[in-house]
This record gives structure tokens, C-alpha cells and sequence, in this order.
């Protein structure tokens, strides 16, 4: 792994956070996958195109953007090992060869000059600790006219599962999570400040469109209660309290959850921005 001034998120995806999304992939695939179509298309991958993802995790979105560029390439930059070990044994259990998956930070990782005709990202851009630098290192990546597409989460109401989470108020120390701006998931929540990163870094065009999609949090209330406890944020905000509370705080949000069960799955619903731009020719810059 080359050069990271991202440390903080580089620690958090090298160790549990990293960890747990590697091992539940499929899970978090669930979770996730309504967004895929739409970033993809978003993108409008061509069969010759090399494709960037970023934060890249798993690679699920890897692979899918491989499989649209068949005579092309794809190539995933992830800072999480573990997360980076899962998606290369997928990519290889499924065949998908015209990909590849680097460890770096996005933010200053050295890629060769405008090498993509496309960047992507589902869920990985909101990390950066830097989002001006890491924008402009990624519009480098791109040739000219080079398509960038990527999703970020919505404000924090419009996501059931963040409403569930919200219940637990008073009984977890939830403080500014899901607070817009706040650090992590929910930096880019708001679509104007987004677009503004974004032509600051020398993108043209950018633009943000509201999209939604149900995720599969698990089998039944009791499952989906201790996956979300079981992820990073959560076991973080469980760790702040006496076990008493821990307990109160597992039954309240199996409560919160039971009226999202439905043949045999909690489904809940996720709002998210999808954000499209191109590289400026440089006489336009």
C-alpha cells in the first residue's frame, strides 16, 4: 500500500469496520444492490472504457462494472485489506477476469494520468478527510471528457434504517450521527455543497438526482436488530453503555423493526444522491 493521509479511515477499514463488511459481502450486497443499475448506467460504461471504482470494498461494483466492459478493464482502490482480499476470491470464484483491485487512498494514491474513461463509487466517497484534494487526484485519473458517477447517502430521515436507529435516542449516545457534514457516511448529504467539491476540483457538469431503493436487512426483525448492532457504528455506540442499556437498546430496535417484516425479509428503504460530472478539457479548465 503506497502513501495514506487518510490514517483515521485506513485504521477503521483495516481493523473491525473492514473485517465485518468483508465477511458479510453478501449482506451488505443486499443491502446495497438496488443502487447498482442506476450508478452504472449513470456512468454509461462502454464496451473498450477502463473503469475506476473507488472505495471500492468488496468489489461488487467492481465486477458488475467489469462484466459492462468487456473489452475494457476495471480496477478497484480500496484502503481496506481484508475488504480488498473478499473481492479479488469473488472476482475469482465468478470468473471475472478484466479486473484488478489495488490497495491506496483514493485521496492521493499515484494513477496514471488520465488512464479511465470512467470513475465510479458506491458509498465511497463520503471518507475522504480531504474531498477537494481526493476529487481533483481522481479528476487526474480521468481522461478528458472522462465520466464520473457516484452515490452518497441521502439526509438522514429519508433512510428507514437510520429511523430505526433513531429510536434508540435516549438509550444509545447517538450524538451528530446522521448529522449532515458530519464526518463519515453522511459528509455529502447535502446535493449543493457536493457540486460545489466538485467544480472546485475542475469537474464541469456535475450534477445530483434523489434515488431509492429497498435493501434486504435480513430474514426477521430479531436477524436485522443484530446485523446493524453488529456493524461498526453500532457496536461502537453499544460499547458506550452498561450491558442494561445494551439490552434495552437490542429490544427497542427489534420493536422499531417489526413492522418493516415482509415475506420473510426486513425491507428497508434508502434514500441516496446520485452524483454525475465529467472531466473538463484542460483549454476549458
Amino acid at each position: 500500500m503506497g502513501r495514506i493521509t487518510n490514517t483515521t479511515q485506513a485504521e477503521a477499514w483495516n481493523g473491525y469496520e473492514g473485517a465485518q463488511w468483508a465477511r458479510s459481502q453478501e449482506r451488505w450486497d443486499a443491502i446495497n444492490d438496488g443502487f447498482n443499475q442506476p450508478l452504472l448506467d449513470a456512468a454509461d460504461i462502454r464496451d473498450t472504457d477502463r473503469v475506476l471504482d473507488i472505495g471500492c470494498g468488496a468489489g461488487r461494483t467492481t465486477r458488475l462494472a467489469a462484466q459492462r466492459c468487456g473489452e475494457g478493464r476495471a480496477m478497484g482502490v480500496d484502503l481496506s485489506g481484508p475488504m480488498l482480499e473478499r473481492a479479488r476470491a469473488s472476482a475469482a470464484r465468478e470468473g471475472v477476469h478484466n479486473v484488478s483491485f489495488v490497495q491506496g487512498d483514493a485521496q492521493v494514491h499515484p494513477f496514471d494520468p488520465g488512464a479511465f474513461a470512467a470513475a465510479v463509487s458506491r458509498y465511497g466517497m463520503t471518507f475522504f478527510a480531504d474531498p477537494v484534494a481526493a476529487f481533483a487526484n481522481i479528476r487526474g485519473a480521468l481522461r478528458p471528457g472522462g465520466r464520473l458517477a457516484f452515490t452518497c447517502a441521502a439526509e438522514a430521515g429519508a433512510n428507514e434504517w437510520l429511523r430505526a436507529l433513531a429510536s434508540l435516542d435516549g438509550i444509545l449516545p447517538l450524538g451528530d450521527f446522521g448529522t449532515p457534514g458530519a464526518p463519515g457516511m453522511f459528509s455529502l448529504t447535502d446535493p449543493d455543497h457536493t457540486l460545489t467539491l466538485l467544480t472546485s476540483a475542475g469537474f464541469g457538469n456535475a450534477r445530483a438526482e434523489r434515488v431509492e431503493a429497498a435493501g434486504n436487512w435480513g430474514k426477521d426483525a430479531e436477524d436485522a436488530a443484530a446485523f446493524l448492532i453488529d456493524s461498526g457504528p453500532g457496536r461502537h455506540l453499544l460499547s458506550q453503555v452498561a450491558p442494561d442499556a445494551q439490552e434495552r437498546a437490542r429490544q427497542a430496535l427489534i420493536d422499531a423493526l417489526r413492522p418493516y417484516e415482509n415475506a420473510g425479509a426486513v425491507w428497508l428503504r434508502s434514500s441516496s444522491w446520485l452524483v454525475t460530472a465529467v472531466r473538463k478539457d484542460t483549454a476549458g479548465d
